[in-house]
């Protein structure tokens, strides 16, 4: 079990001595995962509990709201993410401007010190922190020294199978950056090279125009407050998975329906495959669902008529189908 604390004043007296990482961990991509892999390989060597402070909302949406990325994954999966690593527990800071204003050594002495009882801090090899980013890896290790705890620095690139190489970019670091690249361009193959899986997102699933149902593709459509970054318009194959945790292959579409001049940008995903038995009663307005994105399959384009739509609707769930079900 993954202990979730939202402050210090959360985490249990007696709890620690600790390893420590910070970040953003927006994807938790491979990158990431290197350094998590240490953080719980020095707890394990040391019979001492795995942590994560990370922060929410992601601090770009605090200081520069109108310029801020889109985040790849919401905090649900990103705590999941995290909890698959194998750490032992994850403190989550709300990210104000108060916290924003702590210096290097009033967080480091607050959070890791006194809050987690940190023996260990783990860190990638660009750290920044407190007020204005001051404080770097330099000013961790001297914050050790005087506090009590050792640090250890990762190369998040350096070891382990990094860089990731893929289509001549062999020096290219694992980043969130190219992840949002990568899922604007629709090419959420390269996304989930980077990710170490495939790039999800997770809403509830909200009534539509039916326009699917009417053409004998009913969707789930994901209301427009769902979390994770929406890719590139266009036809996937992916999965969807239920509140049970039941994985539906399906052929998603994101876009604004150009052969019925949408103008909103909409995911739906309409699932595939599904028991005789079972395509009546399947109901999934009001749950929350995870939408996987595995391939893409086309961009997306204005048909004349829902005749030719429909016409290309079964080929793109037979395509769907090849690439999801029979592999």
């Amino acid at each position: 079990m993954v202990h979730i604390w939202n402050d210090p004043t959360e985490v249990p007296r007696d709890f620690g001595p600790t390893v420590v990482t910070i970040g953003n961990f927006d994807g938790v991509h491979r990158g990431h995962q290197h350094v998590l892999a240490q953080v719980t390989q020095t707890a394990r060597r040391h019979n001492i509990p795995a942590v994560a402070v990370t922060f929410d909302p992601h601090p770009a949406q605090v200081h520069r709201p109108e310029s801020a990325p889109e985040l790849i994954m919401g905090l649900q999966d990103k705590l999941e993410a995290l909890g698959s690593t194998g750490l032992d527990a994850v403190l989550v800071m709300k990210y104000t401007l108060d916290l924003a204003a702590m210096t290097p050594l009033e967080f480091v002495r607050d959070v890791l010190a006194e809050g987690l009882h940190a023996e260990h801090v783990v860190v990638g090899h660009d750290l920044r922190f407190g007020a204005g980013n001051g404080g770097d890896v330099g000013t961790m290790q001297e914050l050790g020294e005087k506090l009590g705890f050792s640090v250890q620095v990762v190369n998040e690139f350096g070891a382990g199978g990094f860089p990731l190489h893929h289509d001549g970019d062999a020096d290219r670091r694992c980043s969130s950056t190219w992840v949002r690249e990568a899922l604007s361009q629709g090419d959420v193959v390269t996304a989930a090279a980077v990710l170490g899986r495939p790039h999800r997102m997770r809403g509830e699933v909200v009534h539509g125009a039916a326009r699917g149902r009417d053409l004998g593709f009913p969707t789930a459509n994901l209301s427009h407050d769902s979390t994770g970054y929406v890719p590139a318009d266009g036809i996937y194959a992916g999965w969807l998975i239920d509140e049970s945790g039941t994985r539906w292959p399906a052929a998603i579409s994101v876009g604004s329906n150009p052969t019925f001049d949408g103008v909103s940008r909409q995911v739906e995903a309409h699932v595939i495959d599904r028991p005789r038995e079972a395509v009546e009663d399947f109901d999934l307005y009001g749950q929350t669902v995870a939408v996987e994105f595995t391939r893409r399959l086309r961009g997306m384009v204005a048909y004349q008529g829902p005749e030719a739509l429909v016409e290309q609707m079964n080929l793109d769930v037979a395509q769907a189908h090849e690439l999801l079900v029979r592999g």
